[in-house]
């Protein structure tokens, strides 16, 4: 079982029942956006969550250590270059010590769920591959949300993932889908995949209520919320590069499909893809925040 280090502030506010959410690092690290937008990334979430109310809690692996919130001084060691760690690989970079360890989606929920922080915010979750049925290509986030007892808050899944079946996915294993004040799946860059969501909510009460009342009590929700209108890239051509991004990248699964398209896209869009991917990351947290204080208080007074 890990036992994460939990910085003194983190601590202070779960002990106090006061609002925290969860970060993960590998969107901030040279592994996620290129500097300098990874920095202004790290710095616009964690005032978005600082000016809703709620403490930020970057989670990482520092010297072979699970870290659960990061002071100031440390978030330079982020925006470097580090070592991709998903849940399954957490045990192994605390047993061998790795530098830095940037946690994605399912190491963050690992992290978050042994501090008990009950709100994480991400930018997309990963989710099945195209050809999985010949594959077996699955991301481990679906698994860590299915089961963590937390909120993680999107804004859907890649583009170039099997949406339809990420969603089937997420039934299968009881993982409640909402959307926020939204009738569609969100498709990271596009505010809809024209997928329905299972369930449409209006508040961070309502989530919050949802969360409290799972017959399952380790499972997570997941909530997707579309990118602002302002910051959303054109569908329609969006799909033309996402298909050729795939085919160029042949017989690659896995990890090694993520960073190729994403930088694909990047190359073809003249970088409108990077302030895109700004704003639905801090329109994230600032949506968690709000959930996360509304968790709080549903747990404070009952």
């Amino acid at each position: 079982m890990i036992t994460p280090v939990v910085s003194a502030e983190v601590g202070a506010a779960l002990a106090d029942g006061r609002p925290v959410v969860a970060l993960e690092s590998t969107i901030f690290s040279h592994l996620g956006l290129p500097s300098p937008a990874n920095e202004a990334a790290l710095t616009r979430c964690v005032e978005a969550i600082v000016d809703g109310g709620a403490v930020p809690a970057l989670t990482a692996v520092l010297d072979g250590r699970p870290r659960v919130g990061l002071a100031p001084s440390e978030h330079q060691r982020i925006l470097g270059p580090g070592r991709k760690a998903a849940e399954r690989d957490l045990a192994v970079a605390i047993a061998q010590a790795w530098d830095f360890g940037a946690t994605t989606v399912s190491a963050s929920l690992a992290l978050a769920a042994a501090a008990g922080i009950a709100v994480f915010a991400t930018g997309g979750i990963g989710g099945v591959h195209r050809g999985a049925e010949q594959t077996g290509d699955v991301s481990s986030d679906l698994d860590a949300i299915a089961h963590h007892p937390i909120v993680t808050v999107c804004a859907g899944a890649k583009a170039f993932l099997d949406l339809p079946r990420t969603l089937e996915h997420l039934e299968t294993a009881g993982v409640p889908v909402l959307g926020w004040r939204h009738d569609f799946f969100p498709a990271f860059y596009t505010r809809s995949s024209g997928l329905a969501v299972p369930h449409r909510v209006e508040s961070a009460e309502e989530v919050a209520r949802v969360l409290a009342n799972r017959s399952r009590v380790d499972t997570g929700v997941l909530l997707t919320v579309p990118i602002p209108e302002s910051a959303e890239l054109d569908a329609a051509a969006l799909d033309a590069v996402v298909e050729q991004a795939l085919t160029d990248a042949g017989a690659a699964t896995g990890p090694a499909v993520t960073p190729f398209v994403l930088a694909r896209i990047a190359e073809v869009t003249g970088g409108r893809s990077v302030p895109a991917n700004l704003a639905l990351a801090e329109h994230n947290a600032a949506v968690a925040a709000e959930v996360a204080c509304a968790v709080a208080v549903m747990r404070t007074t009952g």
